[in-house]
């Protein structure tokens, strides 16, 4: 059985992967919030390459 990825408590499955509404609606905020973001290749700052390279 999985887990609530807020709570940690059993998942239901009506709320699945939550345990409940409140736990899905704090994730949706956080996610509105722009707390969680997916990498973007193009925002993946380039090695800064040492001066021994140079």
């Amino acid at each position: 059985m999985s887990t609530c990825p807020i709570c940690h408590k059993p998942a239901e499955p009506k709320f699945q992967p939550f345990c409940s509404s409140r736990c899905a609606n704090i994730d949706l905020g956080r996610w509105l919030k722009e707390s969680y973001a997916i990498p973007d290749a193009e925002q993946v700052p380039e090695p800064i390459p040492d001066e021994d390279d140079a």
